[in-house]
């Protein structure tokens, strides 16, 4: 039986964020992310548009009020216009409160227009460095001219940027005032994140990248004038202002700041399985009852299933000089 009951944890936070990962595909090899050579997922076993339409809707029929669209490189799916579109119908009605996406920039150029004609009013886009050689050597295959002009074109599409950049010792620490001032010239808010175990680490020390944001806003700290900020998304961001030049900083510090206690959020990859907590491994499988029925109803039961099974907190932590609470599936898989 379909019921509008709101998704509540076994901790009381009512479940308003879901995240969807709509491809594991990237037209960049973050170092950070991926490994350069990435077996992909085949196309069979990933959720079609009109899957992931059906159970995005039942999310948002059952309380969920934000949707984030993530990868891979969401932009890079064929198609995917058609889902953005099918989805402001839940903003035309109300139901959902924001449709926004974490992208990369690649493909901002071409789909700023269509995207803001579908309602998404805020982007996030990463970028760790302004620097053309570093960013070649970060992302492997990317542009960061491309970027900048994706950047350029979603700001005059009337869309709000946001750039995520992530923390990496000794990579773009000698940046930290140039994109902080970068930002706030161009009116764009600015999240600090400290990089993550995931996935396989190949040739990638994360022991060797981590940078403490606690390190970085001391930084911060020096030279402005820095008020912490009460706002509070439901998410792992915890922010300030710059009272120097107005604009707001985050800083999302999944091992030196336990941020659990807050999260309204859940992650769908783009083969259907739903991951209660980044930093763990539990999951359910939601394919399954999907293609099971026409009728949603089984559906719903598994997504409220694993919402009871959703945990107080993650394990990640670095203070022993080692990777615990590594999880073994790449970024890309889960979505960022």
């Amino acid at each position: 039986m379909l019921t509008d009951a709101p998704l509540i944890d076994p901790f009381q936070r009512a479940i308003r964020y879901l995240r969807v990962s709509v491809t594991d595909r990237c037209d960049f090899r973050c170092v950070y992310c991926m490994s350069e050579q990435m077996t992909f997922l085949p196309k069979k076993e990933l959720l079609t548009l009109e899957e992931l339409d059906r159970m995005c809707s039942a999310f948002v029929r059952m309380g969920v009020e934000k949707l984030r669209i993530t990868g891979g490189e969401p932009l890079v799916r064929r198609d995917m216009m058609t889902f953005f579109r099918a989805m402001g119908r839940h903003l035309e009605t109300g139901a959902l409160k924001e449709l926004t996406l974490t992208t990369n920039g690649s493909q901002l150029d071409r789909f700023a227009d269509d995207l803001a004609a579908a309602g998404v009013r805020r982007v996030n886009v990463s970028l760790d460095t302004l620097d053309d050689a570093k960013f070649a050597a970060i992302t492997r295959w990317g542009r960061l001219a491309q970027v900048l002009k994706g950047i350029d074109a979603a700001q005059k599409a009337g869309i709000r940027v946001k750039i995520n950049a992530v923390a990496l010792k000794g990579v773009n620490e000698d940046e930290l005032f140039d994109l902080q001032a970068w930002c706030a010239d161009r009116d764009m808010d600015l999240t600090f994140i400290e990089v993550m175990p995931m996935g396989d680490l190949g040739n990638e020390d994360r022991l060797a990248q981590y940078w403490s944001l606690k390190d970085l806003r001391a930084r911060l700290d020096d030279r402005f004038t820095l008020v912490d900020l009460a706002e509070r998304t439901g998410g792992p961001a915890r922010y300030v202002q710059v009272q120097e030049t107005g604009q707001k900083i985050g800083f999302i510090t999944p091992l030196s700041h336990n941020f659990c206690e807050s999260c309204n959020r859940v992650r769908l990859t783009c083969t259907g399985q739903l991951y209660m907590c980044l930093g763990q491994e539990d999951m359910a499988d939601l394919r399954a009852p999907l293609r099971a029925s026409p009728d949603d109803a089984p559906l719903e039961d598994a997504i409220r299933a694993a919402i009871a099974r959703k945990p107080k907190g993650h394990d990640f932590d670095y203070s022993r000089q080692m990777v615990d609470g590594q999880v073994s599936r790449h970024m890309s898989h889960t979505g960022g």
